[in-house]
């Protein structure tokens, strides 16, 4: 049985929905290098991942005349919690569960069995309600609401430590030497130590070398480490 949680408080489901939506994507920056038959993408960031979800309720059960419950009384709870909290100026973070096997729970798994992504494994899906949409089919006689469709789209949320300590990055921490040759180009070295061409300045800063353009094959450079916890911009 699916379930929300806002805080402390825990809103199980009427129904199970039949189907969830959850979109991932990434930025890359095209870096293009005179020469090539093609430009080099180089990893920026990651967009926020979204679930889409529709849900449904129905109070009609109740009956549809003097006795009719309003529908309102299910689907209220999960609405408010697209409104604005005046504690924290801002609607609740959510998290939803659903079960033995949620989307991302066997990450590693899809890596041989490795322990790289390990770290980003979920069991549950934390995030704020970005959008929500209420739609209502049936009505007792009354005019009282008695079945709705709410369909939500859900931001992933995370604090910077969270998303550090999953991330766990590692870094090359020593510095290397490298020996130019005469096809060698700053932006070549550093992908070759770094897997990322555009940190050629730093290369050419730990080496001071003032004029990128001009480099002679036979000098030894000094590519700098990156030690752990520094930004890679």
């Amino acid at each position: 049985m699916a379930h929300w949680k806002a805080g402390d408080a825990t809103l199980p489901v009427q129904y199970n929905p039949t189907e969830i939506a959850l979109e991932k994507k990434l930025q890359f920056a095209e870096i293009t290098i005179p020469g090539l038959s093609g430009p080099l993408h180089q990893f920026v960031r990651g967009q926020a991942e979204t679930l889409t979800i529709e849900l449904f309720f129905d109070t009609s059960d109740q009956g549809m005349g003097a006795q009719a419950v309003s529908v309102a009384t299910e689907t209220d709870k999960i609405y408010s919690l697209a409104r604005i909290e005046p504690e924290g100026h801002a609607p609740p973070t959510i998290s939803i569960f659903w079960g033995a096997g949620f989307p991302g729970s066997q990450l590693a798994a899809n890596l041989d069995g490795g322990t790289r992504v390990n770290g980003q494994r979920r069991n549950s899906f934390t995030g704020v309600i970005t959008g929500i949409r209420q739609t209502f089919t049936l009505w007792s006689v009354g005019g009282m609401p008695l079945r709705a469709r709410l369909t939500l789209t859900i931001a992933e949320f995370k604090t910077l430590k969270e998303q550090l300590d999953e991330l766990n990055l590692s870094s090359p921490d020593r510095t290397h030497g490298h020996v130019l040759t005469s096809s060698d180009q700053l932006w070549s070295v550093a992908q070759r130590y770094y897997s990322r061409p555009g940190e050629w300045r730093r290369v050419a800063e730990g080496n001071g070398i003032a004029d990128p353009r001009r480099l002679t094959p036979g000098l030894r450079l000094a590519v700098p480490a990156i030690t752990a916890g520094r930004a890679v911009r």
